[in-house]
């Protein structure tokens, strides 16, 4: 019979799509598979309308052989079949496909769903073969045809003998070069591998001759090799099985089975919607941060099925970036896929689904928070970082999603604690909700600016990590309280003045102030008496945004442009050091420059800032030791 060639698309079109469409040579193997299963669900729909038909699901599957010495990989199904006619329709135009055509026919029946909508999955075969070989006999037909295309020459049709009902694929496989090894596509344990990854959950058995060695009968020291029928794929996924039949072990298998971790999640989630979207999905909550968690190699996203095959291995929209550490899959019949199933048209569907997963992770992790708080804290440990990465990015368009879920360390519980709770415990007459900023919390409780602040009974928030502030400043107040600072220049606390105590303000010392001041010149923008100190003999504060735990992180980055906080040097004035410092002004200017230098930079120590002339420091130090 002479050659046909291919009626819609050129050669260019066939070179482009096995050339760009797929992302990797594999994806053949999966696409024949899910032909053939969409095969044998068309014959079960066609029971469904025939009363003398009988689907005995038993008597179908696709199996899969190698032939290493011929270089040939064959894909056979005992499906529904194809006629001439459609062997020319439906392998003849590229992008024309069978099963698009049978699932709109049938879309008011009730059964399986049909996999392949697309006609291009079929000819993903020439990316590992130079030959296709197609041999189909229809149900209800005595004849059996063969197609055979060599790739973008075009094909031919001829009768055939074949005595069962069903298609059989045979792929010659290409040669190797220098580049690509095709022989992997020949090898039992690579096939196996492609179609545990891929077509695991196709509801029909996969099957492959497996061989093995077993001792000769008769002989305990010689072994022959035999073949054995095995199926490969496990058929029933998970995530449909009933969840009431179902153990915290079997999710944990589950887990460990698709390499989701090494560690036990701390919770999992089995969500089945049926609504405006419909969907099966498991999500799971990692006990443990991955090694590569905070790097630019790490990928989210979820394993994506559409009707139990593997479309993408880590589908990134799915899941928004402060949720990034959750693992799992989804499987829905209703996605749009583009022809090569590997890309997702961005369409409402895809939008539903990935907002509903969104809003039961947030309602897990409450959950775990409000009955299960030291799983809780295990989890925060880990991944309480991103949460907060969250809160500060998009300029805090999150933060109404994630603050709830937020827990920092309190001065008085003396353990992690949300802002819901030190909110249910301010006095009344508490105006903020204070924190102090430190690299850690040892360091926190040494800082003489909590002095205040703690006298008067009110809790702390100590905030260790680097984005706390920065995520905090994104949130601005909750539940109508402000966040502030404990080096914040106004505290918004009612000094409680002592009779005695004259010197309670700047009056009286402004000279003083201003000289101190003016020897600090580029280094703090005023010099004060101090309401908050109580024992320490100095600090420093800050006024406007930039507090000084966020100038030593914008210092340490790359590009930092030279960010700075406006800082106040305090001074109090009820320290035996302040007498000194009046004494000097009255006496000695000169000593006075010495201990004012010295005051400052042992504020710059307790704050953990670098001292910008060390040896200027020491010799200061040395000074007044003689």
């Amino acid at each position: 019979m002479a050659k046909k060639q291919f009626q819609a698309e050129s050669k260019r079109l066939l070179e482009m799509m096995i050339n760009s469409i797929y992302t990797q040579r594999e994806i053949f193997l999966r696409e024949l598979i899910s032909n053939a299963s969409d095969a044998i669900d068309k014959l079960y729909y066609r029971t469904l309308s025939d009363e003398k038909m009988v689907f005995n699901q038993e008597d179908y599957y696709i199996k899969v052989t190698a032939d290493k010495a011929g270089r040939t990989l064959t894909i056979s199904d005992t499906g529904i079949g194809m006629t001439m006619e459609e062997l020319e329709n439906n392998l003849g135009v590229i992008a024309k496909s069978g099963s698009l055509a049978f699932k709109k026919e049938n879309e008011a029946k009730d059964g399986h769903n049909i996999i392949g909508q697309f006609g291009v999955g079929f000819y993903s075969a020439f990316m590992v073969a130079d030959e296709v070989t197609v041999i189909s006999k229809a149900l209800g037909s005595d004849e059996a045809f063969k197609w055979e295309s060599h790739g973008a020459d075009g094909y031919t049709i001829v009768p055939c003998e074949k005595d069962t009902v069903g298609t059989e694929i045979t792929l010659t496989i290409k040669e190797n070069t220098e580049d690509d090894q095709y022989d992997e596509f020949l090898e039992e344990y690579r096939l196996k591998a492609i179609i545990k990854k891929y077509s695991d959950f196709i509801r029909y058995p996969i099957k492959m001759d497996e061989k093995g060695q077993r001792p000769k009968e008769g002989s305990e020291n010689e072994f022959e090799e035999y073949q054995e029928e095995q199926t490969i794929n496990s058929m029933v996924p998970i995530w449909r099985k009933n969840k009431n039949e179902l153990t915290t072990e079997d999710y944990e298998r589950f887990y460990q089975e698709k390499r989701y971790g090494f560690d036990k999640p701390l919770k999992h989630v089995h969500i089945s919607a049926d609504g405006a979207v419909v969907y099966n999905a498991i999500l799971f909550i990692p006990e443990n941060t991955p090694f590569d968690y905070y790097s630019k190699e790490y990928e989210k996203g979820l394993e994506l099925y559409s009707n139990g095959v593997l479309i993408m291995n880590k589908c990134a929209d799915l899941l928004p970036d402060y949720f990034s550490f959750v693992k799992g899959m989804v499987d829905s019949e209703d996605l749009s896929l583009n022809i090569s199933r590997e890309m997702l048209q961005h369409d409402r569907q895809l939008s539903l689904i990935a907002k509903n997963i969104k809003n039961k992770i947030k309602s897990q992790l409450q959950s775990l928070l409000k009955d299960e708080r030291e799983n809780y804290e295990r989890f925060y440990k880990s991944f309480g970082r991103q949460l907060k990465f969250g809160v500060y990015n998009d300029y805090g368009m999150n933060k109404d999603v994630l603050q709830d879920l937020l827990m920092f360390h309190s001065s008085t519980e003396k353990k992690l604690v949300t802002l819901d709770e030190y909110v249910s415990r301010m006095p009344e007459d508490q105006k903020y909700i204070y924190y102090a900023a430190g690299s850690s919390i040892d360091r926190i409780e040494k800082l003489p600016q909590t002095e205040m602040v703690a006298d008067k009974g009110y809790e702390i928030l100590y905030f260790t990590d680097d984005i706390d502030e920065f995520a905090i400043k994104m949130i601005m107040n909750y539940k109508e309280k402000e966040f502030k600072s404990v080096s914040s220049g106004d505290l918004g606390i009612e000094s409680d003045k002592n009779e005695n105590d004259t010197n309670a303000d700047d009056s009286g010392n402004k000279d003083l102030f201003e000289h101190m001041q003016g020897i600090l010149a580029g280094k703090v923008s005023k010099v004060k008496a101090s309401k908050r100190l109580k024992t320490h003999p100095v600090c420093l504060s800050t006024e406007g945004e930039v507090t000084i735990e966020m100038e030593k992180i914008l210092q340490a980055m790359p590009n930092s442009q030279d960010v700075k906080a406006d800082k106040i040097l305090e001074i109090n004035i009820n320290h035996e050091v302040f007498q000194s410092l009046k004494d000097a002004y009255d006496k000695d200017k000169e000593k006075l420059d010495l201990f004012t230098n010295l005051l400052y930079n042992q504020a710059l120590l307790i704050e953990g800032l670098p001292i910008q002339d060390p040896v200027a420091f020491t010799n200061d130090m040395c000074k007044i030791m003689v």
